[in-house]
């Protein structure tokens, strides 16, 4: 006859889970300390270089998980515990599309950890500026929506500055309908105009007499729905959190793959790690088929294009940049070939970055 398994006393559990707590913060404690010894003995590598082995790293822990943990859960609590070391050596400064709360500030938590200094902006512009006046290491700032397309401001900075990119976040946008008051009782609906109209169907549906009402974030739309009577935001969970806001409805944008990609810049480029890609900026002479003999030379050299934009030129009618990110490091053979063929065919030609690829977050 089988013998029944012995409860274990919730008292003796209670001692292994503080045995267990003891043992992490120990663990925990030698890994911070023999990070700052790997930084002593390696006093040429770039915070840069430095980031990207941590992404590297994280990606070789989440591919090799065994446990019954999924990814999800555990992704979070490892980047945390990286952000912890690389902060024990040095606090990252970072400038970011605010205020705080706002979807640019959750790409940036996602990238850094809460182990940062966060410096929130006013405008993209604001960003690069920081940059260059070395105020931040590091800046974060939207490229492209799977629904709006490129975000302008972005691509006329990066014509402007001479500034590089090293890391991208692919940021999975889910938009939270946050109020004080129930839904029957809503009469406005604050956000930013691109989250307004990413959640219109949503809003023609469940909310059809409401008055949608843009705002210059999503934060500053909950802040404004925190305080006014019948007013309700569109905005992050954790906008919602901070102003103590009901979460009247989750997930309403229109389409569930909504995502938004920014860019993380710098002063250099990443390092290579053989999953990477590269932007180019470059501008034809304005003739025919300037164009169609630069874009032939991705194709020579068997370059597999990601993104294509096309940008007016400032103060110049009819002629425009054009950005173009490809797959592989500007390191590489075929990418320096490349590179050094466009070049006399271009009027400008600036490489933008390299940066290794990244999957979406939620």
């Amino acid at each position: 006859m089988a013998k029944t398994p012995r409860k274990i006393p919730s008292t003796e559990l209670q001692k292994t889970l503080a045995k267990m707590d003891q043992q992490i913060l120990t663990l925990l404690a030698k890994r911070v300390d023999t990070c700052q010894k790997l930084v002593q003995a390696e006093p040429g590598k770039t915070i840069e270089q430095q980031l990207s082995s941590e992404e590297t790293e994280l990606q070789k822990l989440l591919k090799s998980n065994k446990t019954s943990l999924s990814k999800e859960a555990i992704s979070p609590a490892l980047q945390e515990i990286l952000s912890l070391c690389r902060s024990a050596s040095r606090r990252l400064r970072i400038a970011y599309l605010g205020p705080q709360y706002s979807y640019s500030h959750q790409a940036a938590v996602e990238k850094f950890g809460a182990n940062a200094d966060y410096s929130p902006v006013a405008t993209i512009a604001t960003v690069f500026e920081e940059i260059q006046r070395n105020q931040a290491d590091f800046g974060l700032v939207p490229v492209e929506n799977s629904n709006d397309g490129r975000v302008t401001d972005t691509l006329e900075m990066f014509a402007k500055h001479p500034t590089k990119i090293c890391g991208e976040v692919k940021l999975h946008i889910h938009h939270q309908l946050l109020a004080k008051c129930n839904r029957e009782q809503i009469k406005e609906v604050f956000s930013k105009p691109q989250a307004l109209s990413q959640c219109r169907n949503w809003l023609a549906k469940h909310l059809p007499a409401a008055r949608p009402i843009e705002m210059t974030s999503t934060a500053a739309a909950a802040q404004l729905a925190a305080q006014k009577e019948g007013a309700a935001a569109i905005a992050s969970r954790a906008a919602g959190i901070n102003y103590n806001l009901e979460t009247i409805a989750s997930n309403i944008e229109d389409n569930p793959n909504n995502i938004t990609r920014f860019a993380v810049i710098s002063h250099e480029i990443g390092p290579k790690t053989g999953n990477d890609k590269t932007a180019l900026l470059f501008q034809t002479e304005h003739k025919p088929g300037a164009l169609a003999d630069a874009m032939n030379l991705f194709k020579k050299n068997r370059l597999n294009l990601t993104w294509i934009e096309s940008f007016p030129v400032a103060n110049s009618p009819e002629e425009y940049l054009f950005f173009v990110e490809m797959e592989g490091h500007c390191s590489e053979l075929k990418i320096r070939r490349t590179v050094s063929a466009l070049e006399k065919k271009s009027l400008r030609l600036e490489v933008l970055g390299s940066y290794q690829k990244t999957e979406p977050v939620n």
